[in-house]
């Protein structure tokens, strides 16, 4: 028999209803999701039939999903919202549209994080890291670091003012992005460009191969390189040390933004493409050994002065190093033995053509310092004669008298001697 007021006493409200009801383990706590039924909406509330076991309200602040009304929402539609309380003062259960749609929109971002799937932002603000973007009615962030080269502002000398007026005229375009990190409790959406368009640059890379050459634009230029333009929206990098034989202080010294040229692809790393353009010149230190040798004397121009020493142009595309310690004495300072531009002789002291280098010393510079001149070595001659003409008449009598007396000692001896021998 059944206990009296167990099924005869009412439940005094819906949370008790909830714990005597086989429900009761399908409706969700406070902070969960639940899908009901619009039921009544008004300029203020938008009530709401949960399953049948109660009526929803929705209402103020709680009324907006990720920065968008309830304008669209109309009865008889299905809809998701977030348990803020069981009961409320009217017995209604308190729900929001906006944790809702917040869970809902993080949940979607773990899914492209772990797809990898491409999406399209809206640039909203730029500051000096990056841009401020919008994905799906959240507020993300673009690193500079994660722009592709088409939008990454190569600005010379890496002003910032120039960076960020560059990274603000994106403001309002829509680019397309990979989600690279997202954490909801810190509210962190990071997405990147670079990856997206990485994605579609290998697929494009598999028709090149190293060796092979390519013709370009140069598209633009940095301290370490110049990036050129070629193919179906390809940007390979030409690096410093690949523009030419001879040594380059700055891309802008021999390429100009826009120049037409031809390259050799060197490696095809992941949608990185590396790029030559000296090797579609002769090498011309492979022959160096047929012009020069180490004695020979050569006139070079100074092309530039470091603490060092001077690097010399010999050829336009053979240059050398006459380092400090070969201009002169200890101590010597580079402008006062020559300037920038002028055109000097040097004697090559060492010659290494498969690294390229030339080792010269200054004429007239290092080897005065060190005594090599054929003055120095006619001075004793000199100090010599000139001791002999300063003698003193006495000084040269006695050297006669000892001179004569030896003599006549010497001829006295070979007498005795002769009157000693019995044959003599």
């Amino acid at each position: 028999m059944a206990t009296k007021g167990t099924q005869d006493t009412p439940p005094s409200s819906f949370e008790e209803l909830l714990k005597t009801n086989d429900a009761y383990t399908a409706v969700p706590q406070v902070g969960k999701l639940v899908i009901g039924t619009v039921v009544n909406v008004t300029s203020k509330e938008v009530h709401i039939d949960v399953g049948g076991l109660t009526t929803g309200v929705v209402r103020g602040h709680e009324l907006f999903e990720g920065g968008r009304g309830y304008k669209d929402i109309k009865v008889g539609d299905e809809v998701e919202a977030t348990v803020l309380d069981l009961e409320n003062e009217n017995g209604e259960m308190e729900l929001s549209f906006r944790f809702a749609g917040q869970q809902k929109l993080w949940d979607r971002f773990y899914v492209l994080q772990k797809s990898e799937e491409v999406v399209p932002v809206t640039i909203l603000e730029a500051n000096k890291g990056g841009l401020l973007v919008e994905l799906e009615h959240m507020k993300g962030f673009l690193p500079v670091s994660q722009l592709t080269p088409e939008h990454y502002p190569r600005v010379p000398g890496g002003d910032k003012h120039k960076i960020l007026e560059k990274l603000r005229s994106y403001v309002g375009e829509e680019f397309r992005v990979k989600v690279l990190d997202v954490d909801q409790e810190e509210e962190k959406l990071i997405v990147s460009e670079k990856a997206a368009w990485e994605e579609k640059q290998k697929e494009i890379l598999q028709k090149f191969e190293p060796g092979q050459v390519v013709e370009g634009t140069i598209s633009a230029l940095a301290d370490f390189g110049a990036f050129l333009a070629f193919g179906e929206g390809i940007e390979g990098l030409i690096h410093i040390s690949e523009i030419a034989w001879q040594r380059v202080e700055h891309p802008k010294d021999i390429v100009q933004v826009g120049d037409n040229v031809k390259a050799v692809i060197l490696k095809v790393d992941g949608a990185k493409i590396f790029l030559s353009l000296k090797r579609l010149a002769a090498n011309p230190w492979d022959s160096v050994k047929d012009t020069y040798a180490v004695g020979q004397e050569v006139t070079g121009k100074i092309l530039k002065s470091n603490p060092y020493g001077f690097f010399v142009e010999v050829e336009s595309e053979i240059h050398g190093l006459a380092h400090i310690s070969e201009l002169g004495k200890r101590g010597t300072v580079l402008d006062e033995v020559a300037q920038v531009g002028e055109v000097r002789s040097f004697t090559i002291i060492s010659l290494d053509p498969a690294a390229h280098r030339m080792g010269l010393r200054l004429v007239n510079g290092a080897e005065k310092a060190k005594g090599k001149k054929k003055e120095p070595a006619a001075k004793p001659e000199a100090q010599e004669v000139t001791g002999e003409l300063a003698e003193k008449p006495e000084e040269k009598a006695a050297k006669k008298e000892v001179k004569k007396k030896k003599e006549e000692t010497s001829s006295g001896k070979k007498t005795a001697v002769a009157k000693a021998d019995p044959e003599t």
